[in-house]
């Protein structure tokens, strides 16, 4: 499978939070296991954005950011893996976006597991609906083995990374308001495949 380039995220973060809806995530783990994953739910986040990590990193009068903590890894180049730990539990994926210098990410929240199923599972026994497997951030990341070990790693070439995948119609793109938040609550940038079982919060789904 061909990586997605830098220049497919080098763009404004809702297209890409949509475009990435039926693009493979791939992990080509260590063990010489290949992992594959459609993806079927995303988020957007923008430093523009109260629920952004970089939102406090900007001066809203010069501009200027301030180097300071993880948040600072939002203004990466493109196609830099932005992940963290989430209330010291779970591991995020997300994939900066927009030009170097802006602090921006898209967070993948849901993929359909399409290859290296079994390996899932047993980074996942307890799992007892095949849907639960990957259906929100923090499992995807529990059955894809990824941490922090690939905060700060491109995105754009092996043993992490996006590939073309299958093209999602129009049709097929639900949006909502974003998940487990407190600020930021009223903007639409979640994007996710209709009627996909994988989708986290489908009580969300529009």
């Amino acid at each position: 499978m061909a990586p997605l380039p830098a220049s497919f995220f080098a763009r404004p973060t809702l297209e890409v939070a949509r475009d990435l809806l039926g693009r493979w995530l791939v992990h080509e783990h260590p063990s010489g296991v290949r992992l594959v994953g459609r993806i079927v739910e995303t988020e957007a986040y923008r430093q523009d954005d109260p629920a952004c990590h970089g939102w406090r990193l900007v001066d809203p009068t010069t501009g200027a950011v301030r180097p300071k903590g993880r948040a600072y890894d939002l203004f990466a180049s493109p196609g830099t893996a932005y992940v963290y730990l989430n209330y010291g539990m779970y591991w995020l994926l997300n994939v900066v976006t927009e030009p170097e210098g802006v602090g921006a990410a898209v967070l993948i929240r849901a993929v359909e597991p399409v290859e290296g199923l079994a390996f899932m599972q047993t980074r996942r026994p307890r799992v007892r609906r095949p849907y639960e497997l990957t259906s929100g951030p923090g499992r995807l990341t529990v059955a894809f083995d990824i941490d922090g070990r690939y905060h700060r790693k491109p995105l754009t070439a092996p043993p992490l990374y996006f590939a073309p995948g299958m093209p999602v119609s129009d049709q097929e793109v639900g949006t909502s308001s974003r998940i487990g938040l407190s600020r930021g609550t009223d903007r639409p940038w979640r994007f996710f495949i209709r009627d996909n079982p994988y989708v986290s919060g489908r009580r969300l789904q529009q």
